[in-house]
């Protein structure tokens, strides 16, 4: 079991003028559980990925030990079994079609002996709580259910040292609590270092040994344990809400009417027949465990997921629309923000939009205030998949806003954003709905800051899409 030491580590990267990290000292003891928090953006995806080798740290540059053993002198089949790295993204890890087949791959490259393999992705997979989905396509799944196939595949490995970035981004508050008490049973009983970095500090305080913060001078210390009340309660504070949400009434001119839905997925009922509507000029909120069928319901509503029933747009069949027109009038924001862009810099990304935008808000001074607004200002010719996955999240949003459809479908909106991030984005989204006048019907399992934006509130599970009277 190794204790990792960061000596004098420094990184920046190309063509970038500052570095990431600076002069980073920093001691992560054996057998312990340390959380790395940070605003998006500040490096904490960079430090990972260096502590696991992915990233090449230059020479000079510092230097990161095992047990006092040099990363870059460790052969590559030596380091996965010092450390495995759970990717905030999982999309971008996973390389096979099945979850069976992905945890094949991952104990082959590992060598591990044929015999013994299949207990050993049996045992991951029941340690998770997911053995359900062992047969299931990877690219079917929900993005909370990815990351738990993600963590199935770390535990798989057995490596000394485990690093998550931002597990639990996509996954449903029942599953985040389970899947924690997991993860303090692998530091307490197989006596595994853990080191996750997350924005959500909920639950944290009397579970983890150690809380590392990025500073503004780019280096890291540790949070003394008698300040530990006041940063974790500051938190709480900021992130309570006790919203009632009213329940709708029927209208005439809805915006969407649900007339005995029903979805599925394969033999597998998600959505049991269902009429509902969704109000015009007013934000819904969808919540529900992962896997139960909200990604698959806006896939639905915009014509990518067959379905069976009718839906409704202002009184129109969505299937006997245009597509051209229909798919002007109702966009969709992915869940991963890789998946929405089709340019490479910031700058082209945000023309593409205004060009083709429906609407004529969002002028050129208007889209730099939202840049400046969001802390994206000045990076218009940075590569956008060098941005952090919360900057991504953040230009995803401010691109599909320039759009402006007049009905936005947002899933998983605040995925990898701080709080300071998802307060800019709400003033953001407030503001451009009161120009525009555009309808939000968005999927989240994190609610902090997000609920003084909502209407109603819906909820998903256990094949039933309800409206609820009060917050979750």
């Amino acid at each position: 079991m190794a204790t990792i030491t960061l000596n004098n580590l420094t990184y920046t990267y190309p063509e970038a003028s500052v570095p990431v990290l600076d002069h980073v000292n920093l001691t992560l003891p054996a057998h312990q559980f340390t959380l790395l928090t940070g605003p998006s953006g500040t490096g904490k995806s960079t430090l990972l990925r260096l502590m696991t080798g992915l990233i090449k740290l230059p020479a000079d540059h510092g230097q990161i030990t095992y047990d006092d053993q040099d990363l870059a002198t460790l052969a590559a089949t030596d380091r996965a079994g010092q450390v495995a790295l759970m990717f905030q993204n999982p999309n971008q890890q996973f390389a096979m079609d099945t979850v069976q087949n992905e945890l094949v791959f991952a104990l082959e490259n590992r060598q591990v002996d044929p015999q013994v393999m299949t207990n050993r992705i049996n045992e991951a997979l029941d340690f998770v709580g997911i053995r359900d989905l062992q047969d299931r396509q990877i690219n079917h799944l929900s993005g909370g259910e990815k990351q738990k196939v993600a963590l199935a595949v770390i535990v798989a490995m057995n490596s000394d040292v485990i690093l998550l970035d931002e597990p639990f981004a996509s996954v449903d508050p029942a599953a985040r609590a389970s899947l924690l008490r997991r993860l303090i049973k692998l530091r307490d009983d197989a006596g595994k270092t853990i080191i996750l970095a997350d924005h959500d500090l909920t639950d944290y305080e009397t579970l983890v040994d150690q809380v590392v913060q990025i500073n503004a001078d780019r280096s890291l210390s540790s949070l003394p344990k008698p300040q530990w009340p006041h940063f974790f309660a500051a938190f709480s504070a900021q992130a309570a809400s006790d919203h009632h949400w009213p329940l709708p009434k029927n209208a005439p001119n809805a915006l969407f009417d649900l007339q005995q839905v029903q979805l599925q997925q394969g033999s597998f009922v998600l959505l049991q027949p269902t009429d509902l509507q969704f109000l015009d000029h007013r934000n819904t909120l969808i919540t529900g465990p992962n896997g139960s069928g909200k990604s698959t319901l806006f896939e639905a509503l915009v014509r990518l997921n067959p379905y069976t029933g009718q839906i409704n747009y202002h009184g129109d069949n969505i299937q006997k629309l245009k597509a051209k027109r229909y798919a002007r009038q109702i966009a969709l924001l992915f869940q991963d923000a890789e998946t929405q862009f089709l340019n490479i810099t910031v700058a082209e990304e945000l023309a593409q939009s205004q060009k083709y935008a429906y609407g004529d808000y969002f002028t050129t001074d208007r889209i730099q205030q939202a840049l400046t607004q969001l802390n994206l200002a000045g990076r218009d010719e940075q590569v956008i998949y060098t941005l952090s996955e919360g900057q991504k999240k953040k230009l995803q949003i401010l691109s599909m806003l320039i759009m402006q459809s007049p009905v936005l479908l947002m899933d998983e909106p605040l995925k990898g954003l701080d709080l300071k991030s998802v307060d800019a984005l709400v003033t953001l989204l407030k503001t451009t709905q009161a120009a525009t006048q555009q309808t939000l019907i968005i999927i989240s399992h994190q609610l902090t800051g997000l609920t003084s934006l909502i209407d109603y509130h819906l909820r998903f599970d256990q094949h039933q899409l309800q409206y609820q009277e009060v917050a979750p």
